[in-house]
């Protein structure tokens, strides 16, 4: 078991490197230094001494990759790639093109996004897998298919409605939560209670119906079959052995969405106010502001590739017939 996280963990630092690399010459192939200049101070008619003022303030004004110009080890370490990619493998995401410290940024945000995403994430496979549990557990009844069309129905329609809708509904004309903003400390529920169960309702649909999907395909099995034989009740029979055996997929989608947690949602939190991390990847693909954009990615990769590791160790604890040699 040991040598295989060992393995993974090292699986998952040559795949960060090669995302890293990714990112930043796709970055640089889109838009040159010359192009964020201009992005940046508004408009083609840009002076070239402006945009070379520009980049020289941003360190933009030195060679991609090798410097030629430069002797020894700096012909690699001059160069835009290790002074902007090199340091986020030792998470040091530097500064934005505005000149914001983006690590602090990222501390600061992490709060808000982690108090939405939270609630959201457990209430809402809490809320799934049993909705999906009771449309197996009344499987062919009118109660099974209305839950399915009700299923359908909400997976169907966008979850930018669901936001606007909400909003329209319990903030406008019923007046029940604010419309949008943020607080520090556990006067901020009043400002989440709207969008968590906006999360939770535009997700409803989807998860559900796989849950059935996965918890129906168990409960025609043999070792199903055998324990009704036995006399169990259904509701025995489904947690006891259908829920438990279902686990592994369950697993895998639950503990492969860490990063959700952590990055926040971009279009709830945008909506909504909250400053978290989505909002602030959303503001910064719309300043341009390509420093932020990277570091977002390279965060993401991180987190997605921690989440990838523990789902595979949460294998073993959910089922013991499986050994990592």
């Amino acid at each position: 078991m040991m040598r295989y996280t060992l393995r993974r963990l090292l699986y998952g630092v040559l795949i960060l490197i090669g995302v890293n690399l990714l990112t930043f010459v796709l970055f640089f192939a889109v838009n040159t230094p010359d192009d964020m200049a201009r992005l940046s101070i508004g408009g083609q008619r840009v002076s070239p001494a402006a945009i070379e003022r520009w980049k020289a303030e941003r360190g933009y004004d030195k060679p991609l990759f090798f410097n030629a110009s430069s002797q020894g080890v700096k012909k690699w370490t001059d160069t835009i790639f290790y002074d902007r990619s090199v340091p986020l493998l030792r998470f040091d995401f530097g500064f934005s093109d505005q000149g914001r410290d983006i690590g602090h940024e990222v501390a600061s945000r992490m709060g808000p996004s982690l108090a939405l995403a939270l609630p959201t994430f457990l209430l809402g496979l809490l809320v799934c897998v049993a909705f999906a549990l009771l449309l197996v557990f009344f499987k062919g009844t009118r109660l099974d298919f209305a839950g399915v069309v009700v299923c359908v129905v909400l997976l169907s329609i966008s979850g930018l409605f669901y936001i606007i809708a909400g909003q329209w509904l319990f903030a406008k004309i019923l007046r029940w939560v604010p419309f949008s903003g943020f607080v520090d400390g556990w006067s901020s529920v009043r400002f989440l209670i709207l969008p968590v169960v906006v999360g939770i309702l535009s997700g409803l649909g989807s998860q559900a119906r796989f849950y059935r999907t996965l918890f129906l395909e168990e409960a025609g099995k043999d070792y199903v079959r055998t324990a009704r034989a036995k006399g169990l009740r259904e509701s025995a029979v489904l947690f006891r052995h259908v829920l438990r055996n279902a686990m592994l997929p369950i697993l895998t989608g639950t503990v492969s969405a860490i990063p959700l947690l952590f990055m926040g949602s971009l279009i709830s939190e945008s909506f909504f106010g909250i400053p978290g991390l989505g909002s602030y990847t959303i503001d910064a693909i719309n300043a341009q502001d390509f420093s932020i954009v990277r570091a977002m990615v390279f965060l993401g990769s991180v987190l997605y590739i921690i989440g990838l590791i523990l789902a595979d160790i949460s294998y073993t604890i959910a089922d013991p017939r499986i050994r990592f040699e």
